[in-house]
């Protein structure tokens, strides 16, 4: 069962409207980083969980993520409902489809579920999910950059710090299954070459070693031609 209260989960005031930002905004309304995207993505991923502590935190974020996708599709209906339709629709998006959001992104592009990314495995989903964060903030604080108007600017500063906090979510989750910095999950008992680091990038000079590739989580191969013929 859904309830939707008639309020944003945080305000959203608009004094500049300013559509061809909402052309931008669009990215996170329809996009492949959106709220639309990370909303399904983590509800459809929690049918799959049996642990149910992180199928209720899977399912509170994709509620919080639809009450994004409100805000978003609110700054945008602001940023293009109340303005000058010749200002309006300088913005070629808007001139087609009319006023306020869309599932398209800001270049005209229809959301899609190929954006979704679940696959059935909670370890591997919720590392899907701390990328999906990731994704969502960079865009954020793009949009950050560009925003003229202060009020949108406060509401985006909002919906960027909490992608941060879903990504912390999420670590604790993996860190709860013991699979935080662990790579191997799933039944499959990896080969001999699991703890190897091939050097396949020399340009001849020095080069660059770093915990990704020494002892003792891996054995070098410094010149793995040499080593493939002897």
């Amino acid at each position: 069962m859904f309830f939707h209260k008639k309020e944003t989960i945080h305000a959203v005031n608009i004094n500049e409207p300013n559509p061809r930002f909402a052309q931008l905004l669009l990215e996170q309304f329809g996009g492949a980083t959106g709220e639309l995207t990370a909303a399904l993505q983590y509800w459809v991923q929690s049918f799959h969980v049996e642990n149910a502590g992180i199928r209720d935190m899977l399912q509170d974020i994709a509620i919080e993520e639809f009450g994004h996708l409100e805000m978003v599709g609110k700054m945008i209906e602001g940023h293009t409902k109340n303005v000058d339709q010749t200002e309006a629709y300088k913005s070629t998006l808007f001139a087609l489809r009319g006023m306020g959001p869309h599932f398209l992104d800001s270049q005209g592009s229809a959301w899609t579920a190929n954006y979704i990314n679940e696959g059935g495995d909670v370890v591997r989903d919720l590392r899907a999910n701390i990328a999906a964060e990731a994704g969502a903030r960079q865009t954020y604080e793009e949009l950050i950059k560009l925003a003229a108007d202060e009020g949108t600017k406060k509401t985006l500063v909002h919906l960027l710090t909490r992608e941060i906090s879903h990504t912390q979510m999420f670590m604790k989750a993996l860190d709860s299954l013991g699979k935080l910095t662990d790579p191997m999950f799933g039944n499959i008992q990896p080969d001999e070459t699991v703890d190897i680091y091939y050097n396949l990038s020399s340009n001849g000079q020095q080069d660059e070693r770093g915990p990704w590739n020494s002892e003792p989580a891996f054995r070098y191969i410094a010149n793995p031609v040499q080593e493939k013929q002897s």
